[in-house]
């Protein structure tokens, strides 16, 4: 269990922030090496060709460090859609052929699929909650001989409901589907391991768990999917390309593994020292201790919230870090300006009440989110 890791962050201690799934706050330390790079580019003539390749190395071995793959496995991306985008590309589908995806999945992880189905003649298979709140199973039978890839988040965005993904990427195995993920609410906080779960291709962006920099994000394309199509054509991607002055000796050849399918202007100056500050920070933590934790502050809300008559996922069929609240009547109107004034922060998605802690919260938060959720439904 970690203690509370609130001294690393400028949260005032009368704001109770449980909200990481919209937003995860930036340490102290990640706001100044985020300054301190800003400060850098106001004098590019200390930036050298070498300095486009350092961070984003540096970057790419963590974020792989921590999903246990290898380097040459990560791509520099801006956002999930892109790595959805990429996924999409490269992961054909034929005429009457099936993607399989969650019912109110996350629109990052749908619109590319769509678009990629309606130009092929395929459908997209919408799984919807199933009445026995087992998503994994849901997804199983929704896959048969027509499945070409199954795209999935680790956990619902709404409620956290879990993903048994080893049983899931090992059922597309059989049916030679492709398994592609969005893990943007998972990665960080949950243990993932791609050489158990074997995605074809993995996404996830910074701003949430992993506490980073917007507009920053990483993508694992698993070494089979490494010659494949990238969605944009930059010259950083290209063998030789850290010789500035022979960059109009055009090369065909691309740099070793996933480094093909990096966006533009990936070496980013302002922002790459600020993620690796991140990254650095939540492998000191360790994922699994971070898990840990947070599922007992969930646990310790959950078992408060059951005595106000709400409801939420059992433990065991949600990620430990999220907890989506239901009201037997609703969610009452004008909850969330209530919390607010409470200097409560949490998010409503769907029927839930959307409850996301972190390190950097404490008891004392949880005891004014209770007393705020008291009032209001008093």
């Amino acid at each position: 269990m970690i203690p509370s890791q609130r001294h690393l962050f400028d949260i005032p201690e009368d704001i109770a922030y449980l909200n990481c799934a919209y937003l995860g706050p930036l340490s102290n330390a990640v706001v100044a090496a985020g300054q301190r790079a800003s400060g850098r580019k106001a004098q590019p003539w200390e930036i050298s060709s070498e300095d486009f390749y350092t961070d984003t190395e540096i970057a790419r071995g963590l974020f792989a460090t921590l999903i246990n793959a290898a380097e040459d496995d990560v791509a520099i991306v801006p956002a999930a859609s892109y790595g959805v985008a990429v996924a999409a590309r490269n992961l054909p589908l034929g005429k009457g052929q099936t993607v399989v995806a969650l019912a109110e999945q996350f629109p990052s992880n749908v619109y590319a699929w769509r678009e990629s189905a309606s130009e092929a003649g395929a459908s997209v298979v919408t799984v919807p909650r199933p009445e026995h709140g087992d998503l994994t199973r849901a997804v199983l039978d929704s896959m048969d001989e027509r499945t070409a890839v199954v795209t999935l988040p680790h956990c619902h965005w709404a409620d956290g409901a879990l993903l048994d993904l080893e049983t899931i990427g090992r059922r597309c195995r059989e049916l030679g589907a492709a398994l592609a993920l969005d893990v943007t609410q998972s990665a960080g906080v949950m243990p993932l391991d791609v050489n158990v779960i074997r995605p074809d291709f993995l996404v996830t962006a910074c701003y949430k768990w992993l506490l980073g920099p917007y507009n920053m994000g990483f993508l694992y394309v698993a070494p089979h999917r490494q010659d494949g199509k990238p969605i944009e054509f930059n010259w950083r991607a290209r063998l030789g390309s850290e010789d500035f002055a022979g960059l109009v000796n055009y090369q065909d050849t691309y740099l070793p593994g996933a480094r093909r399918f990096d966006v533009g202007e990936c070496a980013n100056f302002h922002t790459m020292p600020a993620v690796i500050v991140a990254l650095q920070q939540i492998l000191d933590w360790e994922v699994p201790a971070i898990a840990q934790t947070l599922s007992a502050t969930n646990s310790k809300i959950a078992g408060r919230a059951a005595a106000l008559g709400l409801e939420g996922l059992d433990a065991e069929k949600r990620a430990g870090h999220f907890l989506g609240l239901r009201f037997p009547r609703g969610i009452p109107p004008g909850l969330l300006e209530e919390l607010r004034k409470a200097r409560v922060y949490v998010s409503v998605r769907g029927d839930s009440l959307r409850i996301t802690p972190h390190l950097y919260n404490n008891d004392a938060d949880v005891d004014r989110l209770m007393q705020a959720l008291e009032r209001t439904m008093a």
